[in-house]
């Protein structure tokens, strides 16, 4: 066996030593042994613990690949996710305010994609194993509301109906305010007897909505999630912030960044996350490629009263960015792009009259492509007020964030 010591965390969680070499499941300052597999210690012992280091709180963690840092305490994981964002920040010559890390309380996670797979006996269904395509049950998940672990027998129920015994299926489960939302990936094609039997479950466990591959089978009622005052049905399976803790912290941050701006554009708007608890204090123009998002949020919008102005376009906003002389017509802008970020929007914003823009409220869940998006700003004469850290990926490495850059009028 080899001996290590961890310098320091990698930003996917791991412990690296010189080498490097990756140790899963280890801490800076900690002596480990193990079986040296290419650059990847396998078999890990510690050797001398960290004072960092803590009883794991979930059961399935030396198993289940769902977390990676439930051997660290809180305050360690605290200041390993601001550390990422601080490094991508200075890695650019950048440097702000960062407020107090936002953590999202366990057992609070309300959307879960479960993998299952059919057994000789039923089924299983959970998480994948840390690096391994072997499913792991999770009956005592630490991470999910207690509606989603209820939810496994169900999970399971369907793959015995509707998965091959070679294929693995993929369960989106989302907790609306009226029951399950479920969404399955990798089914086999549905016939009047599948249908009819999926149909049944959605009634037997009373989901508030099924959908299997590109069809809708089952809705008792339209799953609902609320966005401010507004309630909205989502599309089956689409982008919803993982716990409702992080969806405040974040939206509380949006809204402090664009105060004071009358006219907003809200792009990569998705179903109205931030949208719609803007339009009590702002007009706002929402921007996303997605057209059932789209359709969801106007719906929601136009069944709540006491909301300001809105309205909303379909657009690819990688390939068709908005331009200088469009933007031109708000005061504020809401950017929450995937992870690649928003290089292209991000330029013509550049671009855009200094002044014009006083507001630009930018969430990220990829430090990298935010710094990246941040120097640009900056060197167009933005200035990075300040960065909000949100953890509600708990006890795994993903980082999120709220920033606010303003600019003078």
């Amino acid at each position: 066996m080899d001996e290590f010591t961890i310098l320091r965390m990698g930003h996917q969680g791991d412990g690296i030593a010189a080498g490097p070499v990756f140790a899963p499941v280890t801490l800076p300052g900690e002596r480990v042994t193990g079986r040296l597999d290419g650059n990847v210690l396998r078999e890990v012992r510690i050797v001398t613990p960290s004072d960092q280091r803590v009883a794991a709180p979930c059961t399935h963690f030396k198993t289940c690949g769902g977390c990676q840092l439930q051997h660290a305490s809180d305050s360690f994981i605290a200041s390993f996710k601001t550390d990422i964002v601080r490094k991508a920040l200075s890695a650019h010559g950048l440097n702000t305010t960062f407020r107090p890390i936002q953590t999202s309380p366990s057992r609070t996670r309300r959307r879960a994609v479960f993998s299952v797979r059919r057994t000789k006996k039923g089924a299983l269904a959970g998480f994948h194993a840390r690096a391994s395509d072997i499913v792991v049950a999770v009956p005592n998940c630490q991470l999910l509301q207690k509606e989603l672990v209820a939810a496994l027998p169900m999970v399971e129920a369907l793959a015995i109906t509707g998965a091959s015994r070679k294929a693995e299926l993929t369960v989106t489960v989302i907790h609306s305010r009226v029951g399950l939302d479920v969404s399955v990936k990798g089914g086999k094609p549905l016939d009047q007897e599948l249908r009819s039997a999926l149909a049944g479950h959605a009634e037997t466990f009373r989901l508030a909505r099924l959908h299997w591959d590109d069809e809708t089978l089952a809705m008792r009622q339209p799953p609902l999630q609320q966005f401010g005052t507004a309630f909205v049905s989502p599309p089956p399976g689409s982008f919803l912030q993982a716990t409702k803790h992080g969806e405040h912290a974040l939206t509380a941050a949006v809204i402090e960044a664009i105060n004071g701006t009358r006219q907003v554009v809200d792009l990569f708007c998705g179903s109205g996350t931030f949208t719609l608890p803007l339009a009590r204090q702002s007009e706002i123009h929402a921007v996303d490629s997605i057209g059932a998002m789209l359709k969801a949020l106007d719906h929601g919008w136009r069944q709540t009263e006491g909301l300001k102005k809105m309205s909303h376009e379909m657009r690819d906003l990688f390939r068709r960015p908005l331009l200088p002389d469009e933007l031109r017509r708000f005061t504020g802008v809401v950017l929450d792009p995937p992870r690649a970020g928003a290089e292209a929007q991000i330029a013509e914003i550049a671009k855009t009259q200094s002044g014009v823009l006083q507001r630009i409220a930018y969430v990220s869940c990829n430090p990298v492509t935010f710094a990246r998006d941040a120097t640009v700003l900056v060197a167009a004469g933005f200035t990075l007020d300040w960065v909000q850290v949100v953890d509600q990926f708990r006890w795994s490495a993903h980082v999120e964030l709220a920033a606010q850059f303003s600019t003078s009028a």
